[in-house]
């Protein structure tokens, strides 16, 4: 099969610069932007209210001052947290992030997507459904739409519901039993690996099904280079201060 036309760089800033700035933040994007990068992936999630904000962790305490889960408070409460001195005080009071605010940063600054689907547990189906929703809303008439990724293969089918013109791709730890049939019933044009899975015969599998290969979290050069001989087609670093993107 062939592959659809991939409109993607090669490189992509994960969770905004990686780690040079607090992940998921407005900050943490204008810094990979700053590095030159085309491209960033953020993690989206629902707040009680279904609001689509920024965060990784199904809890607070990591990345913010707050406590508790993140899905059980509304957004006027998520956004009064601090979501950067937990990095160190040059990013004390940077506060957390909405899917809305990053579109618009995005759509200013020419800077492409990857949103990966982020549930709490217990809403994957729900979480998909809004967060594409959300997205087709914001990206309505872009030329390039963002890229949806999630673990959770009920988050993509919430997503293929809702949102079914987005692109989608199946994220993966580890090859789990039905992966590239679950690939295909989602309609995905990727599956995103922990970038040691890859090998040339599954690099093989997933292009002849017309499908790309893409790599988290790759901050080695010697990983990349073996990843690029690969065959694959984008690769997922914190690195944005040591690979130049495309």
């Amino acid at each position: 099969m062939t592959a659809q036309p991939w409109p993607y760089p090669r490189w992509i800033a994960h969770r905004g610069a990686g780690k040079l700035a607090p992940e998921n933040t407005l900050a943490a994007f204008r810094l990979g932007a700053q590095h030159g990068y085309r491209m960033a992936e953020c993690d989206a999630k629902l707040s009680a209210d279904e609001v689509v904000f920024l965060l990784h962790d199904a809890t607070l305490e990591r990345t913010t001052d707050g406590h508790g889960a993140a899905g059980a408070l509304a957004w006027s409460e998520l956004s009064r947290l601090d979501a950067g001195g937990w990095l160190g005080r040059a990013w004390a009071g940077e506060p957390p992030a909405t899917l809305a605010g990053l579109a618009a940063f995005c759509h200013a600054n020419r800077l492409l997507l990857n949103i990966e689907i982020k549930p709490t547990p217990g809403v994957e189906g729900r979480t998909g459904e809004v967060v594409a929703a959300e997205a087709a809303r914001l990206w309505a008439g872009a030329d390039v739409p963002p890229l949806l990724t999630s673990f959770q293969p009920e988050a993509l089918r919430g997503a293929q519901r809702s949102a079914p013109q987005l692109p989608r791709g199946l994220l993966l730890d580890t090859w789990i039993d039905g992966w590239f049939e679950t690939a295909h019933i989602l309609g995905c044009v990727a599956v995103v690996c922990n970038h040691t899975l890859w090998d040339a015969a599954s690099v093989h599998r997933v292009h002849a099904a017309g499908m790309r290969c893409l790599s988290y979290t790759v901050n080695d050069s010697r990983a990349a280079q073996r990843l690029w001989d690969l065959g694959t087609d984008a690769i997922i670093t914190d690195r944005v201060d040591l690979f130049a993107p495309d």
